[in-house]
């Protein structure tokens, strides 16, 4: 178990720690704007009242909770660290804590809010794979009801996921780690407890299996658009047209999913090698803090890449920026 001698084990340098504060605020603030700006754009335009619409609402929602909760934490952790010469409590992990630890409800809130994260983009590129490959059905599959229930699901089994851990074993404990600088599930004794590593296996296991599944079903996606649109060009030189096949908004929309998995795949993968190395007994530390970190920062790069691939949330977003400043322009200028 980590204690407070560990707690510089990346630098103890006040510069370098002053950098981490400030990137950790940045970051507060990029997730909260991105995704309140998405959930504004899904929520107050008929346009995006779609089962596409209600996943990104869901995606959003997620991602913004960890801006709201786990972010925060962290920061106010690394400032009392900064400001104070002894770590809180709660900072340093005690088996005889009786108090209320923060992490126990911050860990399950990250690893929750990721799994749900995960799901949602998996039932993105389900959604969009349909629209893709059968097109006429799409409307009878996707309906709003299933959407909706599929999000309840998601939420309700990945938040179970996520305290599983506390539920199912006593060898596991929610700690704040000084390395990766966030509340993470630690086991409480250097030795490997088969049921306890098996438990947190879970979480790489789970998160590999959807990411599988949502790169295949986006392969498979992207090779029907590619055999359409050599159709489509050959049938346009002909001089014919083709009123099968997938409109342009559902392949766009696709490829928009596609860059998404891209990210997503980009983001978990270092956190499942972590948590494979911890498990057979590897700290990593500085590791460990990259891997949680850009799987953190990838809570902002949806509302960003909606921004570059999607020209009507675009517009509907700007419409919303620009609304928000006619609106705050009179009360300046009486001012």
């Amino acid at each position: 178990m980590q204690d407070a001698q560990t707690m510089c084990s990346i630098c103890c340098c006040p510069t370098v720690k002053i950098l981490m504060i400030i990137f950790m605020i940045l970051l507060i603030f990029a997730i909260s704007f991105g995704n309140s700006l998405t959930l504004a754009v899904v929520f107050g335009s008929k346009h995006f009242h779609t089962p596409h619409g209600y996943l990104k609402a869901s995606l959003a929602m997620a991602d913004l909770a960890i801006g709201i909760f786990v972010v925060p934490l962290s920061v106010y952790a690394e400032m009392t660290l900064l400001l104070k010469d002894s770590a809180p409590g709660w900072i340093v992990y005690n088996s005889q804590h009786t108090h209320f630890h923060p992490c126990t409800f911050i860990g399950p809130v990250f690893a929750g809010c990721t799994l749900v994260s995960i799901t949602t983009v998996f039932f993105l590129t389900i959604e969009r794979s349909i629209a893709v490959l059968k097109p006429l059905h799409k409307d009878a599959v996707i309906t709003r009801r299933r959407t909706s229930m599929l999000i309840i699901f998601s939420w309700m089994g990945s938040f179970f996921l996520a305290l599983s851990p506390m539920i199912f074993s006593n060898e596991i404990a929610l700690q704040y780690n000084s390395c990766s600088r966030m509340c993470n599930y630690a086991l409480k004794t250097t030795t490997l407890p088969s049921q306890a590593w098996h438990i947190l296996l879970l979480f790489p296991v789970f998160d590999f299996t959807l990411l599988i599944g949502t790169i295949i079903t986006n392969i498979i996606s992207m090779s029907t658009i590619r055999h359409h649109s050599k159709k489509r060009k050959h049938l346009a030189r002909a001089g014919c047209h083709s009123a099968s096949g997938p409109s342009f908004s559902d392949i766009k929309a696709a490829k928009t999913i596609g860059a998404i998995t891209l990210v997503f795949t980009a983001s978990f993968t270092p956190i499942a090698v972590f948590v494979l190395g911890n498990v057979i007994g590897n700290e990593w530390c500085i590791f460990s803090f990259f891997a949680f970190w850009i799987l953190t920062a990838s809570s902002c790069w949806n509302f960003i890449i909606y921004s570059v691939r999607d020209q009507k949330f675009r517009v509907r977003a700007r419409q919303l920026l620009s609304s928000s400043r006619i609106k705050s322009s009179p009360q300046i200028s009486e001012k």
